[in-house]
């Protein structure tokens, strides 16, 4: 079951980590809002703000955008980095969900947030992005084809302890193959995440061939059970 803005309005997400019972350190609501505030401090008041979306702010954003392009961050690749202990995975068995990793590029989607929603729909977006400081926020230079935007894109905290560094395209095929948590499985992750990109034109060698060894793990799977 994808999110909702109403699942980030209610604090679904916070909700869900505390009554796992899991020693994971959540952001409290004023942390969330240092945060915001920091990482926007250098703009103009009221300024419309552009976020840059690789994985499932692809096909499920939520929040509320006036313009929306494809565009390229050189220096970044997405990668399934990311261990997801509850989401789209448990603690027996953590998924994994992607991160913007060092090297490469990544072609995705930078939506545009018009001033007068920056506070409400950033604060919505932390919610979910940064509920237990995994990611890292960033301002990147995404190009469109004709224009430079700087946008803010969120990079994998390396210090993280869900941080899953160098996992081969076997492992993370086997990970993403079987996890399933309180939001879905790794596997719906992936495949939407495929299809909305290639809805806009994207394609990602890297997601097509990793799309292809998790549906032969699973169909294996089918077949011993």
């Amino acid at each position: 079951m994808p999110l909702t803005r109403a699942d980030l309005e209610s604090k679904r997400l916070q909700r869900m980590i505390l009554e796992s019972g899991l020693s994971m350190q959540i952001l409290s609501e004023a942390q969330l809002q240092a945060s915001i505030d920091k990482t926007i401090q250098q703009q103009e008041p009221d300024s419309d703000i552009w976020l840059f979306a690789y994985g499932s702010l692809v096909w499920n954003p939520i929040f509320r955008f006036v313009e929306r392009r494809i565009g390229t961050v050189y220096g970044l690749h997405r990668r399934f980095c990311l261990r997801a202990p509850l989401g789209r995975g448990t603690p027996d068995n953590p998924g994994l969900v992607l991160a913007l990793e060092r090297g490469g590029s990544c072609r995705g989607v930078v939506y545009r947030i018009a001033g007068a929603d920056v506070a409400s729909e950033l604060l919505l977006v932390w919610r979910r992005e940064m509920v237990v400081g995994s990611y890292v926020p960033r301002w990147v230079k995404v190009f469109d084809g004709t224009q430079q935007l700087e946008a803010i894109a969120f990079v994998i905290n390396r210090h993280h302890p869900h941080y899953a560094r160098n996992l081969s395209i076997e492992t993370t095929a086997e990970i993403i193959a079987t996890a399933c948590g309180h939001i879905g499985s790794s596997a719906e992750y992936l495949l939407q995440t495929v299809d909305g990109l290639m809805t806009l034109g994207i394609k990602d060698r890297q997601l097509l061939l990793l799309r292809e060894r998790v549906l032969a793990k699973q169909c294996c799977l089918q077949r011993v059970q």
